[in-house]
């Protein structure tokens, strides 16, 4: 399959401490991947590279054919990289509808419009699409401040998908949530994926979410890949087992 994004030798460290040590990692249009690893294996900081958050000491981040390490963050958005974090990144007095507008019209670049009380028809068009499709045109008037925890990092992945990504990088979807609102957010994630068919790099320390919807899981550990492949082979491997997983997931059919 053709590579959608691909790193080759990527190494961050900051001061003596190496965040990522000359690591690759191929990523296929269209899949799903898992991205796992104990705190501070590196997880943060490849997707910190790969958004221009952070620069790489060395090595290069392949979009398509394009190496796009080191460009800024506004250059790798519109190339199409979208990213939702950890902890959501909303606008709290603005309602779902006013933040999504906010970043369709900054995304096509039509800034003079921010502010216009009848925004393009175009951009409410894609706006309500994007709604509709994190399940959350039921909230549009809500200001944002004002949704559960679950809804606001809903929120937070809308506003990345408003910026019509070709690759979608989600850091812990699930972290904060309980039992069920975990799966049912990722199972809303999952929807999303089948729909546009993008390709999907997501980090979750959930190992029964990550085994149940990756199509493929890469193990970082100190700044390495520690092993990679289907969740049925990553589960199964003993040095992911050692230095991860423990015993649980050995025996567990995949």
């Amino acid at each position: 399959m053709t590579a959608c994004i691909e790193a080759r030798g990527l190494r961050k460290a900051y001061r003596s401490t190496v965040a990522l040590d000359g690591i690759d990692l191929r990523v296929e249009e269209g899949r799903i991947l898992g991205l796992i690893g104990p705190n501070g294996a590196g997880k943060t900081t490849f997707f910190n590279l790969v958004t221009g958050a952070f620069r790489p000491d060395a090595g290069t981040v392949m979009l398509g054919e394009e190496n796009i390490a080191g460009l800024s963050p506004p250059q790798i958005v519109r190339r199409g990289i979208g990213r939702a974090f950890q902890i959501a990144s909303i606008y709290p007095t603005l309602t779902v509808r006013e933040s999504i507008l906010g970043a369709v019209n900054a995304h096509r670049r039509w800034h003079a419009r921010l502010g216009r009380r009848f925004p393009l028809a175009e951009a409410k068009v894609h706006a309500d699409e994007v709604m509709e499709l994190v399940k959350l045109s039921s909230r549009a008037d809500t200001r944002s401040g004002n949704l559960s925890h679950g809804d606001q990092k809903l929120l937070d992945i809308a506003l990345a998908l408003a910026l019509e990504p070709r690759v979608l990088l989600l850091d812990e979807p699930t972290a904060g949530m309980g039992p069920e609102e975990r799966w049912q957010m990722i199972e809303t994630v999952h929807e999303l994926w089948m729909r546009k068919k993008m390709t999907l790099i997501f980090i979750e320390h959930d190992m029964d979410i990550v085994f149940r919807y990756a199509q493929t899981v890469r193990v970082l550990s100190y700044g390495t890949v520690l092993a990679e492949g289907t969740p049925d082979a990553v589960r199964r491997h003993p040095n992911v087992i050692e230095a991860y997983l423990g015993t649980r997931f050995q025996a567990e059919p995949a």
